[in-house]
């Protein structure tokens, strides 16, 4: 089969490979489209150590069934599928506590790291055990689908701050996942949605999204617009989305005393962390990783249009030309916010 490879460090090629193996309890899934997510570009470099060459990136796909392992029953050929990125075992303590994001032999899509290699889906193939899989819709294409993981971290994120009814939610950071979190505080009950970047055209989306206030920090001090957009107390919720020390920095210093930060970012290794403000302010933390359990209900509601992919949708290319796709979002290509490659 054909395969976007990540050779090295920042060389993609589109070359012939193995089809995958896949066991008893496996479907073979013919891969029909899958986006490129920001951390296969951060990825690309080695900087996040999560991409080790060689390797086939991709866990944002959908497409159709090719092939059933002999223990698979509710799978037939030509079923419209989307997966999980998340390979979890589902025996262990966390996943049987539904928690299995935190799973102990966890293993993502398109992930070559120290302790696994698991080949991804920019490829014509690539096999899933059958646990991880979702009915697609007829109504949604696998371009719409390819999108559906973005929102799922997103929901978690936000299930994960303990929304209070009207509160004023502040997202650091404009590009994919900041878009979907924008669309999942406004479904989840935030009254005040307030979007920072340094980008106006990622602002103007977010405001078409549901932010009620955008800012951009390159031209203002936005901890003081937040402080006067919120009667100088500050937001009650900050998610930050980029995973940098100065933006988590901005999430932490703009939320009330008694308030929450959920980082969902994940570029740095390391970052500093204003220790004072977050004990004398007495602060909540949260990390959040992955999703675990919003498939189901994301899947619904972007079928019903209650959240929207399309308008996130830059680009659909062929995964041969994968190569050139990377570079420009590696580039940070203004007005470029998700590619889908379809093999």
């Amino acid at each position: 089969m054909k395969a976007l490879v990540l050779k090295e460090y920042m060389r993609l090629s589109y070359e012939e490979v193995a089809m995958p193996e896949f066991g008893p309890a496996d479907v073979l899934v013919a891969v029909k489209a899958c986006g490129i997510c920001g951390s296969d570009v951060h990825g690309m470099d080695g900087s996040t150590g999560r991409r080790c060459p060689p390797v086939i990136m991709g866990h944002e796909a959908a497409g159709e069934v090719a092939e059933v392992g002999q223990e698979v029953k509710d799978w037939k050929r030509g079923d419209r599928v989307t997966f999980d990125s998340t390979i979890y075992c589902g025996d262990c303590e966390f996943c049987r506590r539904g928690l299995i994001n935190l799973c102990n032999r966890r293993r993502v899509l398109g992930v070559s790291c120290e302790e696994y290699r698991q080949h991804g889906a920019f490829a014509e193939y690539v096999a899933v055990p059958q646990r991880i899989l979702y009915r697609l819709p007829n109504a949604l294409s696998f371009e719409q689908a390819a999108l559906l993981e973005p929102f799922t971290i997103a929901f978690h994120a936000v299930r994960r701050s303990l929304v209070t009814l009207n509160d004023t939610a502040v997202v650091v950071g404009c590009g994919m996942i900041g878009l979907t979190l924008v669309q999942a505080a406004k479904l989840s009950g935030f009254g005040r949605i307030i979007a920072i970047d340094v980008a106006d055209e990622k602002l103007v989306e977010a405001a078409r999204l549901g932010a009620t206030n955008t800012i951009n920090s390159g031209n203002v001090d936005a901890i003081e617009e937040i402080l006067r957009l919120t009667k100088g107390i500050g937001a009650d919720r900050a998610f930050e989305a980029v995973g940098v020390g100065v933006t988590v920095d901005l999430a932490v210093r703009c939320v009330r005393k008694g308030g929450a930060v959920t980082l969902v970012g994940n570029v740095a290794a390391k970052v500093e962390l204003p220790l004072q403000i977050m004990v004398t302010r007495e602060l909540t933390l949260h990390g959040t990783c992955a999703s675990a359990g919003e498939y189901p209900a994301c899947l619904d509601m972007m079928t019903r249009g209650a959240i929207d992919a399309r308008s996130i949708l830059s680009a659909v290319a062929p995964l041969a030309e994968g190569a050139a796709w990377f570079d420009r979002l590696y580039r940070k290509e203004p007005g470029l916010l998700k590619v889908v490659l379809k093999p």
